[in-house]
């Protein structure tokens, strides 16, 4: 780790990815959405026709890929912002994600993008503060009651994200758990700016 990294974790639709945004935005840092990388990944082995559930192809087509999260997502060079938050690759990523030869060549290759940004990076996941950079400047872990984070996520729906919670709580690799020295923050009814002014307070706090 090179300069400063605020890693933020959060169950699906506690308001990681908007919050993250909002917070690189504010400070002129980089924003790393972990979550696309894993995402892309699903999009690609489905447009193979690969089985999510091969740990060895799926482990060697990520070692392969040439990704992207910025501006826009994509795979060797093919655009797939659109297609990342399809139903296919809302049921398929937990498999994907869950992956530990995946989720190995992700890990190295999201140090790799934080330590090259000249500034600070924001990064957002489900395993950020435990085992992506356990040595952050700034662990926020976002909550919001299952209520809140399903209608967030629209037609994924309550039970989609009741499951995703399951999955992603209880794989072997890099399970969603909330750092002991994180700084939770529950976002039920609150606004984004809101959060993201308190998250910059907390960092400010820290020097």
């Amino acid at each position: 780790m090179s300069g400063p990294v605020v890693a933020i974790d959060g169950p699906a639709g506690s308001g990681k990815s908007t919050v993250a945004r909002a917070v690189a935005h504010a400070l002129g840092w980089t924003f790393l959405d972990t979550g696309a990388m894993y995402r892309a990944v699903t999009v690609e082995a489905l447009d193979r026709g690969l089985d999510l559930t091969d740990e060895e192809a799926l482990g060697s087509l990520a070692e392969t890929l040439t990704l992207t999260t910025l501006p826009r997502v994509t795979v060797n060079g093919r655009d797939v912002e659109d297609e990342i938050r399809t139903d296919r690759v809302n049921v398929g990523v937990s498999i994907v994600a869950a992956n530990p030869l995946v989720r190995r060549t992700m890990v190295a290759r999201q140090r790799e993008l934080a330590a090259a940004q000249p500034g600070g990076s924001v990064v957002e996941g489900r395993d950020i503060a435990t085992v992506v950079f356990p040595a952050a400047t700034l662990k926020v872990f976002l909550t919001a009651s299952l209520e809140e984070r399903a209608q967030r996520r629209g037609e994924e729906g309550f039970d989609s994200v009741a499951r995703r919670d399951n999955a992603d709580s209880t794989r072997e690799a890099s399970p969603l758990r909330q750092a002991t020295d994180a700084y939770v923050l529950d976002t039920t009814g609150r606004s984004v700016d809101d959060v993201v002014e308190e998250i910059i307070r907390c960092l400010k706090s820290q020097h």
